[in-house]
């Protein structure tokens, strides 16, 4: 059986594990056991129900519960083994001549609760790292396979955006407006699912939201939240019609092989107020300051608060990702196979930028009782700064 067409290469993944046994050495773990579906994908190359685990000396070893043989197809892993329960763990270990481990990480950041308790108990003895910091870390360098998959869903979203043109009319619900975006979509082969690894978050697609409807606060962190269709949602598209002469907010993730691109564009039909003009334009201009200034070494925080300065230089500092207590204290994020990924662009952020790194860049405005604006596309970080993969326009696009 062959299901993995788009298998990620055996040298990807291995040297992926050899730079989390560098971390794990370097902060005294003898080794890790991968739990969550996206570190499991990232270091294994699937997500069939696993344990992945990765010792400082030897080799991983994926215990696979479902599917045994899907996983032996879509992983390049040497050692994959059946597993019935976690209470096998240690006998699989011994078997494969790895000794139980007397430090033993896990990703303590998303692990219920629960399950912490019984891998506690089946490694009685050990003593459980919190390892999450350290795989966050280096998931967050990219490398040349990766950079390629996301510059690909980049060209994906620029694809999307160029279908509003065609979908986008006076009276259509946003809803109903989401749906034709998403359709088209799909047919461009996103997968649907957007993984986030905050507990609590989640997404479908994005935001497809226009003129009050779009600057509605909600819980999630972003300086976005729409009406919505329902309370059970709070976020994203509601039921209100489009109407001329208001900002249209196209916040969408495209993800592709498992890889994202964050992506943001305005429309309208017709003309907008010329102080809307003005403050999308003001927005461009901050992408550009942070563009430039986002080289290698740089403390993530230090860019949000120039570009936080900025704002409020060009009369923007009450509406700048958000109003009030509702605004949101980043201008940008990490992103790989999670929307929320290292480094964040955020208040008090000491994390320095390097090379290879992922970062969407979203400077915003809102507009209470008018609507949104602002850009956000996902960029590379470079030596001379942030690469942008996005090609669509970045203007307001008038229809």
């Amino acid at each position: 059986m062959n299901l993995a067409t788009d298998s990620t290469p055996r040298a990807e993944i291995e040297a992926r594990i050899a730079n989390i046994k560098q971390a794990l050495d370097k902060a005294g773990v003898d080794a890790a056991l991968i739990l969550q579906v996206s570190d499991l994908f990232y270091f294994s190359g699937t997500i069939q129900q696993s344990h992945l685990f990765i010792p400082v000396d030897g080799e991983p070893l994926l215990m696979v519960r479902k599917d045994f043989e899907r996983a032996r197809s879509e992983s390049p892993t040497k050692h994959i083994v059946p597993i019935h329960s976690p209470k096998q763990l240690p006998d699989l270990l011994r078997q494969h001549g790895t000794p139980v481990p007397r430090r033993l990480g896990l990703e303590l950041d998303v692990l219920p609760t629960n399950q912490y308790l019984g891998y506690q108990s089946i490694f009685d003895g050990a003593e459980i790292i919190d390892i999450s910091p350290a795989i966050r870390t280096v998931r967050a360098i990219k490398s040349d396979y990766e950079i390629g998959l996301i510059a690909e869903a980049a060209q994906f979203s620029d694809q999307v955006a160029a279908g509003m043109q065609d979908f986008l009319k006076e009276g259509i619900t946003e809803i109903e407006l989401a749906g034709l975006v998403e359709s088209r979509a799909r047919k461009f082969g996103h997968q649907g699912i957007i993984r986030m690894r905050l507990w609590g978050s989640e997404l479908f697609y994005g935001h497809l939201m226009a003129g009050p409807s779009a600057a509605v606060p909600s819980y999630l962190s972003s300086p976005t939240g729409g009406a919505s269709i329902s309370p059970a949602v709070a976020q994203g598209s509601s039921f209100s019609p489009i109407r001329r002469n208001e900002p249209v907010l196209l916040d969408y993730v495209f993800a592709h092989r498992g890889y994202l691109s964050d992506h943001t564009r305005i429309f309208a039909l017709g003309e907008l107020p010329d102080e809307l003009m003005k403050a999308h334009a003001a927005m461009l201009d901050i992408q550009s300051l942070v563009k430039s200034a986002a080289r290698p070494g740089v403390p993530a925080g230090e860019l949000y608060q120039r570009a936080v300065d900025a704002a409020a230089d060009m009369g923007y500092g009450d509406h700048f990702m958000g109003v009030g207590e509702q605004r949101i204290r980043f201008i940008g994020h990490g992103i790989g196979i999670e929307l929320d990924e290292y480094p964040f662009l955020a208040q008090g952020q000491n994390m320095e930028l390097q090379e290879g790194m992922i970062i969407a860049l979203e400077p915003k405005l809102i507009f209470p009782g008018v609507g949104v604006v602002g850009i956000e596309n996902t960029h590379v970080v470079t030596a001379e700064g942030l690469e942008q993969f996005g090609k669509f326009s970045d203007q307001i696009t008038i229809l």
